[in-house]
């Protein structure tokens, strides 16, 4: 289904706002114990009123495990989303990814160096995201400044200097691997990506960011619409590209970082969330990245949904359920573009 007009896709983003909101509420109610999501209801309605009418320890599971990691899942699925979206338009590439510049390198060093040193061990899971986030935001400066030549940045110099950053640096983690082997599969559950350690305090820092991210991007839609002209283009409308450009990745480059730190390396959301609704809203930024961001909130808990419930007693990580629907879902993406194209 395609949405053609301004009213068909004002409505169509009403019902996927409804849409994610119900999956929330029967998110709640999986996993190993379940449920109803009659009592879910009643729980957020005595948490909004004040009132207890459901014992304490289904309340407790509700309010303190269930409902920070289900909106966790939302969050880091937005961030993602609108990442892929902007770095797409960007690099006026539809393979780019929120992790293109290094990004998931970088924060899974800062991770594994707060998994492997004592020193940082004693911060628990708010070091580990520290050292993510920081890790993530040290290795796109670098990847940055690597690739800019004056006050200009070019796009496949960004693109090389991505992958050899995140090359070396996945090799450095390899190394560290290899010398703590008890700690091997503490690392690779990280960066295959899990909300495990969701909590009130952490949405509590990642909300403001993302409402601010949302908000500026939406502020730069009808930039992001000029870039895809390309530069000299861009110029006769009066956008200045590289400006544009580099305040974009800047923003784009943070939101990725906070996003991978919160959350560890969840692949494919980025990627095939912004394909899906440009299929449906077009390629029209005003539209096309609030979509992508609310749909992909309801894609990334979709996918933790599964993992954590579709096996007794055992929880799958969020990010090989991503790749598992995402890959097949690009691969029919390609097969119909290129047969379109013949």
């Amino acid at each position: 289904m395609v949405l053609k007009t301004k009213t068909q896709k004002i409505l169509g983003l009403m019902a996927l706002i409804v849409g994610v909101f119900i999956l929330i509420v029967f998110a709640v109610g999986f996993g190993a114990i379940k449920i109803p999501w009659r009592e879910v209801v009643q729980i957020m309605a005595d948490g909004v009123f004040g009132r207890e009418s459901i014992d304490g320890h289904t309340r407790f599971i509700v309010l303190n495990l269930r409902i920070p990691r289900i909106l966790m899942a939302v969050m880091v699925g937005m961030l993602l989303s609108l990442v892929g979206t902007s770095y797409q338009a960007v690099f006026k590439n539809p393979m780019a990814d929120p992790y293109l510049l290094g990004t998931s390198s970088g924060a899974a060093l800062g991770a594994t160096l707060a998994l492997l040193l004592p020193q940082l061990q004693v911060f628990g899971y708010f070091g580990v995201t520290a050292f993510a986030f920081l890790g993530a935001i040290s290795t796109t400066l670098a990847v940055y400044f690597l690739a800019k030549t004056g006050n200009k940045i070019s796009t496949i110099s960004l693109l090389l200097s991505g992958i050899i950053m995140s090359s070396f640096l996945s090799a450095i983690i390899s190394l560290l691997m290899i010398f703590h082997h008890e700690e091997i599969a503490m690392i690779y559950n990280w960066t295959l990506g899990s909300f495990n350690g969701a909590s009130w305090q952490g949405l509590k820092l990642a909300t403001p960011i993302l409402g601010i991210g949302i908000l500026v991007m939406s502020f730069w839609a009808k930039d992001l619409n000029v870039l895809l002209l390309g530069d000299a283009q861009a110029y006769s409308l009066g956008v200045h590209a590289q400006n544009v450009k580099r305040k974009i990745l800047i923003l784009s480059s943070i939101l990725a970082a906070v996003a991978v730190s919160m959350s560890g390396i969840i692949g494919f959301v980025g990627l095939i969330v912004p394909h899906f609704f440009r299929m449906i809203v077009g390629p029209d930024h005003r539209y096309l990245l609030i979509y992508a961001t609310v749909g992909g909130g309801g894609f990334l808990l979709l996918c933790d949904t599964i993992a954590r419930s579709i096996l007794p007693n055992t929880e799958i990580p969020v990010g090989v359920v991503t790749a598992i629907l995402g890959a097949p879902f690009f691969m029919i993406l390609l097969y119909r573009t290129k047969q379109g194209r013949e």
